[in-house]
């Protein structure tokens, strides 16, 4: 207790302070507690240590100028954005222009779209790229097919015997012809109608030197009776590469392609897959 008062009489001894002006003005003392003084000591370290953290606050983060470019960027970028969806949006309506499917098809490229506010720009942006992105997927989805859909003849030259029920030049007895064959100088080069991969290139004692090709989307084909096959197992083609040559091997009756097309695991009449046919 004799402590306690110790210092509390210590903390309450006044400290005289003697203001002397510099002009003829009278002097005066300032009478103040000692507690006081320690107080505004302690309150002015303090205030001290606050502005230094504040200075130092202010140095740390970007000034007012560099929000602005910031935002200004931002929105910069967002209407770049919204200036290529709206150029996408303008492709779509020229190759949709077009005057049918297959130009359509053939003119897409699959390797490729009022308010500040920037929750409703982003919202907006949004919208435009789910739109964009799900109708390249249709596109892409529709080039697909369009890529693995036989188009065309294989060769050029002239239909010797149609798709359907015919004599058979061997047996003489109706038989079911399951392709069409297309007569043609020997040596003539042999073209794939659609995109796809090799999936045999032999020979076969019927259908001579073969050539099958898988397109996906569920189409295949076939060209059988060839002079030679270049192409593997495997090897991937596009529609007009040269992948055999006409001759007349295995049961044939003379130089031309037997060419057959199969849909979904049935063979089909190749011949509503050639130009100007849908």
């Amino acid at each position: 207790m004799d402590r306690i008062y110790f210092l509390s009489k210590k903390a309450l001894t006044p400290i005289t302070i003697m203001v002397i002006p510099h002009e003829n003005l009278k002097s005066f003392n300032l009478k103040i507690p000692l507690f006081g003084i320690l107080l505004f000591l302690l309150l002015f370290a303090v205030g001290a240590i606050q502005t230094c953290r504040l200075v130092v606050n202010g140095l740390r983060y970007p000034s007012l100028m560099e929000k602005v470019d910031v935002y200004t960027q931002t929105f910069s970028e967002w209407n770049s954005t919204l200036a290529a969806l709206k150029q996408t949006e303008r492709d779509f309506r020229r190759i949709f222009s077009l005057n049918s499917r297959d130009n359509v098809l053939d003119a897409i490229d699959t390797s490729y779209s009022g308010d500040i506010a920037i929750e409703n720009l982003m919202e907006e942006v949004q919208k435009n790229v789910k739109r964009v992105d799900e109708i390249k997927d249709y596109l892409r989805i529709q080039k697909d097919l369009y890529l693995a859909t036989p188009k065309g003849y294989p060769v050029e030259g002239k239909i010797s015997s149609s798709y359907g029920k015919r004599t058979s030049p061997f047996s003489g007895g109706r038989v079911l012809h399951s392709g069409i064959d297309i007569s043609a100088t020997p040596g003539t080069p042999i073209q794939t109608t659609a995109n796809g991969v090799v999936s045999y290139s032999g020979w076969n004692p019927y259908s001579g030197y073969l050539v099958v090709i898988e397109h996906g989307c569920g189409f295949s084909t076939a060209y059988a009776h060839n002079k030679s096959n270049p192409v593997k197992i495997g090897q991937k083609v596009k529609r007009g590469d040269i992948i055999s040559y006409v001759g007349s091997s295995g049961r044939s009756t003379g130089a031309h392609v037997h060419y057959e097309v199969w849909e979904k695991g049935k063979r089909v009449n190749p011949n509503k897959f050639f130009e100007g046919r849908s």
